[in-house]
């Protein structure tokens, strides 16, 4: 375990950075991070990640369109309220995953 906190370079371990003090803490929830989670959990549900654990990759078309289905919601709910780059990377990755999901379920 010591050794997987040198290899990261912080020091704090998986999933964890130093803040401004050098205790490790969660990384900062910001839009584009959260928006980017979404993203992987539908990528990871399409079958386009694999487990972490056991390598495999399995598509669950109904969990990938709930994560999709969320990405919508924000992106209906934030109209007007975001950055131009917040839009462009909420549009870019609808475009994206919606493009992904129609191949999975047409196979």
């Amino acid at each position: 375990m010591a050794d997987d906190a040198k290899k990261d370079g912080c020091g704090c371990g998986e999933g964890k950075v130093p803040n401004k003090e050098g205790r490790c803490v969660m990384p900062e929830v910001t839009f584009p991070a959260f928006v980017m989670s979404l993203n992987t959990s539908a990528l990871y549900h399409l079958g386009e990640i694999a487990d972490p654990q056991t390598g495999k990759r399995v598509a669950e078309p109904d969990l990938a369109r709930h994560a999709i289905d969320t990405l919508v919601l924000i992106q209906n709910k934030t109209k007007g309220n975001l950055t131009s780059d917040e839009e462009e990377l909420l549009k870019n990755i609808l475009y994206d995953i919606k493009l992904r999901f129609v191949k999975v379920v047409r196979k």
